[in-house]
């Protein structure tokens, strides 16, 4: 079984996770508290992982004609709080304390525009295909970390598909949430 790292988040940074600063973010509105936590899954191109591309799509430096998907998302800013790669790596993006552009138009709770008080967490995957072991136990450990650190979202986990259905479907379903669930009370006991 692999190893799950230690992390603890600090001034809004999860240390134990690689920085890798995005330019798309904002700051959020004034007295804004975090309390929604938003589970995504990308991959670039779609189904096919490794490769950089989603650290440089949300870097604004994707290379567009690499692949004939990628014309069709040009010049979008998009980023994420965390990504967790299918190794179990942990990437972050944009500080917690600021706002990322991961949920787009969306509603939670009859409260708009979810940006403004979630934290996004992207899983490298796609709507077809199974995520890995590894990405569910690093998942719960993350979350496990993030209630602690923002006890508002402690009952409050979306998928992308939730906050914005009918335009999107991620994390899709092969996403596993009563294995994520289970995983994250696991990581609670064994504190």
């Amino acid at each position: 079984m692999q190893q799950v790292p230690s992390f603890q988040v600090i001034d809004g940074q999860l240390i134990g996770a690689r920085q890798i600063a995005s330019p798309n973010y904002n700051q959020r509105p004034e007295q804004t508290e975090i309390q929604l936590l938003v589970v995504h899954n990308i991959s670039l191109p779609p189904s096919q992982f490794g490769g950089g591309y989603i650290e440089q799509f949300f870097q604004n430096q994707l290379d567009w004609s690499v692949h004939p998907y990628f014309q069709t998302i040009e010049g979008m800013q998009v980023s994420t709080h965390l990504l967790i790669l299918r190794t179990g790596e942990v990437l972050q993006f944009v500080n917690f304390n600021d706002r990322a552009w991961h949920a787009g138009r969306s509603t939670y709770l009859a409260k708009k525009e979810c940006n403004d008080y979630s934290i996004g967490i992207e899983l490298e995957g796609s709507d077809d295909r199974p995520f890995e072991d590894i990405q569910y136990t690093i998942l719960a450990e993350v979350i496990r970390v993030l209630q602690a650190a923002y006890p508002k979202i402690l009952q409050h986990l979306a998928g992308h598909s939730d906050i914005a259905p009918g335009r999107k479907t991620d994390p899709g379903p092969f996403f596993d949430w009563a294995k994520t669930r289970a995983l994250i009370q696991q990581a609670k006991a064994d504190q």
